[in-house]
């Protein structure tokens, strides 16, 4: 919805979260996550899900309205093909300016990894 040249967005979701000690204990990720948010509230939860949910949904929309959600993934599939390959912080460097302008795919990245190392 735009009102006064200004886009606003807003959604309603019901959320069943909980934090039953008994049930979130028995999966130990779930365990630590709500010992990193300091135990909250399932109240609490519904709101950091939510929030998550929109920075989601906001990177999504940044992404159609610049550069693009294929090259925006890409670019996270670079990074990891990177970090796969045991680049350097100069490699990665200069292979995500090289693939500002290229096609990111596995094999691509492999061989201007491999360029980059042979110069």
């Amino acid at each position: 919805q735009v009102e006064k040249g200004s886009f606003n967005f807003s959604l309603e979701i019901p959320l069943a979260l909980g934090t039953v000690e008994e049930l979130t204990s028995l999966h130990q990720l779930s365990k630590v996550a709500l010992e990193i948010l300091q135990k909250p509230t399932a109240e609490d939860l519904m709101k950091v899900v939510a929030v998550a949910g929109l920075a989601q949904n906001y990177a999504t929309v940044k992404s159609f309205i610049t550069t693009g959600i294929q090259q925006e993934h890409m670019k996270m599939h670079l990074m990891n093909i990177l970090n796969q390959l045991n680049a350097s912080g100069e490699e990665k460097a200069s292979l995500v300016n090289h693939f500002k302008t290229n096609t990111v795919t596995h094999r691509a990245v492999e061989e201007a990894l491999l360029n980059f190392r042979s110069k």
